[in-house]
């Protein structure tokens, strides 16, 4: 008998674990830049993100070849030229919610987030005070950001024959649908 009830404590405490933590593999990102020469966007839907609502640790992944531009060229030279995707194929954010116990996820509304957050992007490593939403939607934690990068923060060099056809910030948008985390049993 010790041991059932045991085992059960055991069960209970490893889903509450689980239950706190929420996971997507396709979140949503955008870039955009405007400048009067041209305006730059591109998406990848293939963003990985684990948040675990009880420590407040949010970890973001994605390969940079996964963004999709309109225009072809504009894709490879992303990739070769600006981010060099070979050498630096992933961006990562790596975060923590500073204001965890003002949010409250069990029942449905918005909720005001702040992360300070890391991101590496092309081997370099940036700082970022980043504020978003927070939403339970039947289960599923949407959260949502904009917010300003510049490609000079990522010692990211842009050519003097083309520096006016990219901007020196960049709108960043993130998207999550985040899922509770389930247990492998």
């Amino acid at each position: 008998m010790k041991k059932l009830i045991l085992s059960f404590l055991l069960f209970l405490a490893f889903t509450v674990l689980y239950g706190q933590k929420y996971f997507t593999r396709n979140g949503y990102v955008r870039f955009f830049s405007e400048t009067p020469v041209e305006n730059i966007e591109a998406k990848n839907y293939q963003a990985s993100c684990i948040v675990d609502l009880e420590t407040g640790e949010v970890v973001s992944k994605m390969l940079m070849t996964a963004f999709q531009f309109d225009k072809a060229l504009m894709q490879e030279h992303f990739n070769e030229n600006y981010v060099e995707s070979d050498k630096f194929p992933q961006a990562i954010l790596k975060a923590k919610i500073v204001n965890l116990k003002e949010i409250d996820l069990s029942k449905s509304g918005i909720n005001h987030v702040v992360l300070e957050a890391d991101i590496t992007l092309h081997g370099v490593s940036h700082h970022y005070s980043i504020n978003g939403t927070a939403e339970n939607q039947n289960g599923k934690i949407i959260a949502q950001s904009s917010f300003i990068v510049k490609p000079s923060d990522f010692e990211i060099k842009i050519p003097k024959a083309v520096e006016n056809n990219i901007a020196k910030e960049v709108q960043v948008s993130v998207k999550f649908e985040l899922e509770p985390l389930k247990s492998k049993q």
